[in-house]
């Protein structure tokens, strides 16, 4: 293996899974590549990022998906690390919660554009960064569907709960993850663009429309950000005016209430009053009763209290 990678007329591809540190210890060096680099793929929580070494280049990325088994849909994060070397690429791939990023739609995107392969080892990189940032853009569009759905949640006539509740949190917590991963892959992109250089080959094309589509990606993701800080934002307004609405519909049963307690109060007194030894006293008290309460009504329901 060592011999090939290090054989300059060819291109080889090595993939690692879980490899022990003895043996990933081993293999770099046996490349030439240091132990900070090494430390890097075996860090299970290490940043995306590209770091130049003298022989070669070391980077750590994550393939998202999301994972939609439990109550609550989770951003499930694949780590894949890596070293490019001038005839080679060597992929390092931890699993998590047994599950490793899937590489075959990477080996497909090889063979779909042989071509490239002309260009060396950048095309290998290339089709393995891109398919990751396509990766990003697909967990991205569930993410924005669910965010459209939280708003027709929002302005249904149904009061949101505890569950709607809980939805917005995880898709917020959701998108801080994955705005952890997608943001550094500009700085990853752009990193491996300024190695290559322009060497003036179709490869370089490539290269670009993958830059714009990591902006694009990194775009969205800001803009999901403040869509769902204002779901959570207009929910706790629409919660604030629907319990003012309840408290001037409270206040408005009271206020009608009222009436009957305090007229039935004052006739009820031990002081003489109009019509208070006969049953002229009762109609007022009736009379007045039905007709303020009525009235009131009828002005609470033109504003808009009942």
């Amino acid at each position: 293996m060592t011999e090939a990678l290090l054989d300059s007329s060819t291109i080889v591809w090595v993939d690692l899974l879980d490899p022990s540190p003895e043996q990933l210890n081993a293999t770099a060096h046996q490349l030439g590549i240091g132990e900070t680099a090494v430390e890097d793929a075996l860090e299970p929580y290490e940043r995306a990022k590209v770091t130049r070494h003298d022989s070669h280049l070391s980077f750590t990325v994550y393939g998202v998906g999301l994972d939609k088994s439990g109550a609550r849909p989770d951003l499930d994060l694949q780590k894949v690390s890596g070293f490019v070397l001038p005839r080679g690429l060597v992929t390092v791939r931890s699993t998590t919660e047994g599950q490793a990023y899937d590489m075959s739609e990477v080996v497909r995107r090889w063979e779909a554009n042989r071509t490239l392969l002309k260009d060396g080892v950048g095309a290998l990189v290339h089709g393995l960064m891109d398919t990751i940032v396509d990766g990003h853009f697909e967990t991205i569009q569930r993410l924005d569907d669910s965010v459209e759905d939280l708003e027709d949640v929002l302005f249904a006539e149904e009061r949101t709960g505890r569950e709607f509740a809980e939805k917005v949190y995880g898709l917020r917590k959701n998108l801080v993850a994955l705005r952890r991963v997608v943001l550094p892959m500009r700085e990853v992109v752009n990193a491996l663009m300024r190695h290559r250089g322009r060497s003036g080959g179709e490869l370089d094309s490539w290269y670009e429309d993958l830059y714009d589509h990591v902006l694009r990606a990194s775009e969205w993701t800001e803009s999901l950000r403040d869509m769902i800080s204002s779901v959570f934002e207009t929910n706790l307004s629409l919660q604030d005016a629907r319990l003012n609405s309840i408290m001037k519909k409270l206040a408005a049963w009271a206020a009608l209430i009222a009436i009957p307690t305090a007229i039935t109060g004052w006739f009820g007194q031990n002081v003489p009053y109009p019509g208070f030894d006969n049953q002229t006293g009762l109609w007022i008290s009736i009379v007045l009763i039905v007709g303020l309460t009525f009235g009131l009504y009828v002005v609470f329901r033109k504003k808009g209290w009942l």
